[in-house]
């Protein structure tokens, strides 16, 4: 059993997309979409109409002039949208 959700992505562009009922989340790189809806129910009790997600690469770093990627830096992203009216309160701002 893998941890699905990690933590909430606290960012401007993603509070501004909350408030259309967007949320984003750092989730685990072996999970898919249906394991994060349904693990997005369960945790928030609401309903998800879909989901899209995104894998984000490390940086590149120069290490004795050669160019070398991060591998630390990798992570998925998803991002979940609800059904109109509802809200996650994580990313309620005020």
């Amino acid at each position: 059993m893998i941890k699905v959700i990690r933590k909430p992505v606290l960012t401007e562009k993603s509070l501004r997309e909350a408030a259309d009922g967007k949320f984003t989340f750092e989730v685990d790189l072996k999970a898919n979409k249906n394991q994060i809806a349904s693990e997005i129910k369960k945790a928030f009790k609401v309903d998800v109409l879909n989901v899209r997600t995104s894998i984000l690469k490390g940086k590149r770093r120069r290490v004795r002039g050669t160019s070398r990627q991060k591998d630390s830096g990798v992570l998925k992203k998803a991002t979940v949208k609800l059904v109109e009216g509802q809200k996650i309160s994580v990313f309620e701002t005020g």
